[in-house]
């Protein structure tokens, strides 16, 4: 008997395909914060020599694909990524999968996925879905932020797998081949590494743009746009700023939330009291991201235009800094086992 495939619901794409296939495949206690945090998901970044959309590059996640891939080496788990040439090959590969009863994630583009409300529709390739079946000509859809499965058609499917731009996808499916049932001590180890990695790369990467250092990097910027672009200009890098967080699906304020339900579900698992009240850190960072991007959002929409309104949003980061910097430094000195 073919076993059926379950629709789960996340927050984020990378994170609810992980949770979904590896639901899939009999680890039932997987969830979407439990892969965030071995996948050691939570990131801070600002590129300055790169624009996106006319507006500053920022991130507040790793690279799209290390959620998953580091989630599942942790874990043992040996994952199988194909790309392709051509459309035809690709197809070919998929069916194939799809006979076998091996549910595949694909990447693809969101600015043509028809079931995508339109103002949600932008020049990102690096969405991430589930194929799971086939009726017909149409192929049987888990896109892990919509509320249901759905259907698309070859042509459809197609065009989002071969997008075209920067990150395009070129077919790009992937999945897991889980060994079987995973050790217990396996997993709390894994837990272990993602907070290490994770606390790694917010406080101790090198450099002025990455982890808490590139916070702060933001705030010394905003408090130059106005006077530096004009009340024009700066008003659209913030409203760029508020659109990467919560909007494009990289998450800043969501991203805390969820690292905070990690840190709640790995205390219990590691009986580890002391990242439970970290966890309650990052619920505070995850309150003061929104609260900033709520500030942003007014001068974007011209409500404020003052540079005092900058410097607020500007000082509004610094604190968010100092509150993920000290939560670091906080899991860093907990002795885990």
């Amino acid at each position: 008997m073919e076993k059926e495939f379950k629709h789960v619901q996340t927050a984020h794409c990378e994170n609810g395909v992980a949770t979904s296939l590896l639901q899939y495949h009999g680890l039932d206690y997987i969830s979407e914060p439990l892969i965030f945090g071995l996948g050691s998901g939570l990131f801070y970044l600002h590129i300055p020599f790169l624009t996106i959309s006319n507006g500053p590059a920022i991130s507040y996640r790793t690279a799209p694909g290390w959620i998953f891939s580091r989630a599942c080496k942790s874990l043992g788990i040996a994952v199988t990524r194909k790309r392709f040439k051509d459309e035809r090959s690709a197809e070919e590969y998929l069916d194939q999968k799809i006979a076998e009863g091996i549910p595949v994630a694909c990447q693809v583009g969101v600015f043509h996925l028809p079931y995508f409300p339109a103002e949600y529709r932008f020049h990102f390739n690096a969405h991430n879905l589930i194929v799971f079946g086939k009726e017909g000509d149409n192929y049987v859809i888990s896109d892990p932020v919509m509320e249901t499965s759905t259907l698309l058609t070859k042509e459809e499917l197609t065009k989002v797998r071969f997008a075209r731009g920067p990150l395009a996808p070129k077919g790009h499916v992937y999945y897991p081949v889980v060994p079987g049932k995973i050790d217990n001590a396996l997993l709390k180890k894994g837990i272990i590494k993602g907070i290490k990695i994770t606390t790694r790369d917010m406080l101790h990467i090198p450099g002025s743009f990455a982890g808490v250092s590139g916070i702060k990097y933001t705030s010394r910027q905003i408090r130059k746009w106005r006077e530096k672009l004009g009340p024009r200009k700066a008003g659209l890098y913030l409203g760029q700023i508020v659109r990467m967080q919560e909007e494009i699906g990289t998450g800043g304020g969501g991203f805390r939330f969820l690292y905070a339900a990690f840190l709640e579900q790995a205390g219990t698992m590691l009986k580890q009291d002391q990242l439970l009240t970290v966890s309650e850190d990052f619920t505070r960072a995850g309150d003061l991201w929104r609260s900033s991007a709520i500030q942003m959002a007014r001068i974007y929409k011209g409500r404020l235009d003052e540079q005092k309104d900058y410097e607020t949003s500007a000082d509004m980061l610094l604190e968010i800094a100092d509150v993920e910097m000290q939560a670091f430094k906080k899991l860093s000195k907990i002795k885990l086992s």
